[in-house]
């Protein structure tokens, strides 16, 4: 019979390597399998003390499953050197214990017989470490998959190891596209060149910037765009290595909003500035005039006569400006009437007609619907002289301009994107043009006394501030909707008057019941304005309706190529770059079976100049929930 390769102790005896491996979960037995030595690993793993086993037989002791034989056992070690395999040991309390055994020689006893150690590894406490931590991974994916702030993890060089589902929608990357990579490529000049500099002299030093701090920086999306965010650096240290943690807030919105109450509170002091201002020079006016009428009466030469008359002819004009000024600064006296908006409209057109000229045409577009606000009428009317006169200006070889009136209910969602705009109904008043539009920058200070963008002694600038002042001061709301070269469509909300039969549904903005249809087919919402953007995904997914979402045309086509569900584009008419209707011009060639459903700020789609299909597929700004409900399903259905 063949001897076995037995362990080479060296210099350490049996009993002495025995004593270095006591912690381990080990049993010596014969080949025949009588127990000569456990190791303390072995009590703790089986339960059995080393005094209540030592020459009883290893196999029935431990009742191993499956079957195993000695003899093959120790032909195989013969053979190899060695024998492993998974077994089930039993426990001295009866429970059943899995393990790894691996046995090998371990040379001879004193009388000379062969000596064999088994090797237990526990197999369920392995696994269930392996299970800990898969749960573990899984509850950090999901972590990574839910949180509502993006988050990124780096290591101490700012190599991307983690990037969540809102860190890929914020900046625009996949999760595979950014981890393995610095983290500098999500920041722009000078924060991507000093970042590396910084983690070295942190590491260093301990001085903190950012880590545990936090601050608002700037993020660097895919497109090459950049948008203020707040960052929060968290720090852990995993197998002696540090790792960093990145809480990113948008803070694109918030700085828009921010902006809008900065504009609005500027507005607001301008408004009390510019009226006491007006007020007391009326005053002054008033004296001028009045002794200007007194010498008119006394002066008896010609020439005098005619200068008094031009400086009476330029108190009336100063007069005229105070009175813009009192309008702008809600402090001029309104009467305001009961007043159906839609017949003073369409009685008053005549004039607007005879006062924009022949190049332009206008038309006049009166919803069917109770229209009546408590206005004051010839304020009303002066106030769409100003705009109709702008918009002829802006159209100098001639367009369209619409003038439309219909019944808005504006719900709590449409409300929260604008200071100081409440929920409710009211009569919306729409001046739309087919002009040069405006810029942003325009659009930021178009109510500003005195700024204009005519033409010296063109204009005086007042208009468009004396009209917003009116329409805040009768309890309404205003608001532009251009873009360079697309028209400009001035909207005034009215409140309506309440009781009436047009006013009868109301909306509970505390807990408001769904009670329109819904689906579960996927949209693509495609809007450049995030907050209008933001309360259009909120509607669609409070609906049922998985959606997608895109700022722009191009970012449209590449969600479509990635998702091959989507049943509707939901899309604005006027984007920057790519319009509305090109995209579904390249959509209807790429994906025909995909419905189109646009919105317009504009009083009509016609009047931006776009062709739209004639099936009525398209909703005027602001919409309700339950428009686009009802819209939705009329295309899908």
């Amino acid at each position: 019979m063949a001897e076995f390769r037995t362990l080479d102790t060296g210099a350490v005896n049996s009993a002495g390597l025995l004593s270095l491996l006591d912690p381990v979960n080990l049993i010596v037995h014969t080949t025949q399998g009588v127990i000569s030595d456990w190791s303390t690993g072995s009590v703790a793993l089986f339960g059995w003390t080393r005094d209540e086993v030592i020459g009883l037989h290893v196999t029935e002791l431990l009742s191993p499953k499956p079957d195993i034989s000695l003899e093959d056992i120790a032909s195989s070690i013969r053979a190899e050197g060695s024998w492993k395999s998974n077994l089930e040991y039993r426990h001295k309390d009866g429970h059943t214990i899995s393990v790894l055994s691996r046995w090998i020689p371990f040379g001879r006893d004193e009388d000379g017989t062969d000596l064999l150690v088994q090797f237990n590894e526990d197999f369920r406490a392995a696994a269930t470490i392996q299970e800990n931590l898969a749960a573990r991974e899984a509850h950090f994916r999901s972590i990574l998959q839910t949180v509502p702030e993006a988050m990124v993890v780096i290591d101490e060089a700012g190599t991307i190891t983690s990037f969540s589902t809102t860190a890929e929608d914020l900046f625009g990357y996949e999760a595979h596209e950014v981890e393995g990579r610095n983290v500098r490529m999500l920041m722009p000049t000078p924060d991507r060149d000093n970042h590396d500099n910084y983690i070295r002299n942190y590491l260093r030093t301990g001085q903190r910037r950012i880590i545990g701090l936090g601050r608002v920086v700037k993020g660097l999306r895919k497109d090459g765009s950049t948008f203020p965010m707040e960052l929060a650096v968290g720090e852990a240290i995993s197998s002696g290595k540090r790792i960093f943690t990145g809480f990113i807030r948008d803070l694109t919105s918030r700085h828009k909003i921010e902006e809008e109450l900065r504009q609005s509170q500027k507005m607001e002091a301008i408004g009390q500035l510019t009226g006491g201002l007006a007020h007391d020079f009326n005053n002054l006016l008033t004296i001028i005039s009045g002794n200007l009428e007194m010498l008119e009466m006394r002066v008896r030469d010609p020439k005098a006569q005619v200068l008094l008359r031009e400086a009476q002819g330029a108190t009336d004009d100063g007069a005229k400006l105070t009175a813009q000024l009192l309008a702008f600064g809600r402090r001029q006296p309104l009467n305001p009437r009961l007043t159906d908006l839609g017949q003073m409209i369409s009685s008053f057109s005549e004039l607007i007609r005879r006062t924009i000229g022949d190049r332009v045409e206008l038309r006049t577009v009166i919803r069917a619907g109770e229209n009546e606000a408590l206005v004051d009428g010839p304020q009303l009317q002066n106030a769409l002289l100003n705009l109709t006169l702008n918009a002829r200006d802006a159209m100098p070889g001639g367009g369209l301009l619409t003038i439309e009136v219909s019944r808005s209910h504006l719900d709590f969602d449409y409300a929260q994107m604008y200071p100081q705009l409440r929920a409710g109904d009211y009569v919306l008043v729409s001046v739309t043009d087919t002009g040069t539009g405006m810029t942003d920058e325009v659009k930021q200070r178009a109510f500003e006394p005195f700024f204009t963008t005519k033409t010296m002694g063109a204009g005086t600038g007042l208009g468009l501030s004396m009209v917003y002042g009116f329409v805040r001061q009768s309890g309404g709301h205003i608001q532009i909707y251009s873009e360079p070269g697309q028209g400009t469509s001035i909207r005034l909300f009215l409140p309506a008057v309440q009781g009436t039969a047009a006013s009868g549904h109301t909306e509970d903005i505390s807990s408001p019941v769904m009670d329109y249809p819904g689906g579960d087919e996927v949209i693509l919402a495609v809007e450049d304005d995030p907050r209008v953007r933001r309360v259009a995904v909120a509607r669609l997914e409070s609906m049922g309706y998985k959606v997608h979402e895109a700022s722009n045309g191009v970012e449209a086509l590449e969600l479509l190529e990635k998702h091959d569900d989507v049943a509707l584009v939901f899309t604005d008419i006027s984007m920057p770059g790519m319009s509305g209707d090109q995209l579904a011009e390249r959509v209807r060639e790429r994906w025909p079976e995909i419905r189109i459903l646009f919105t317009s700020g504009y009083a009509e789609p016609e009047v931006a100049g776009k062709e739209l299909a004639a099936d009525e597929s398209w909703l005027k700004k602001p919409y309700t929930a339950r428009e686009l409900a009802v819209q939705l399903r009329a295309l899908l259905d």
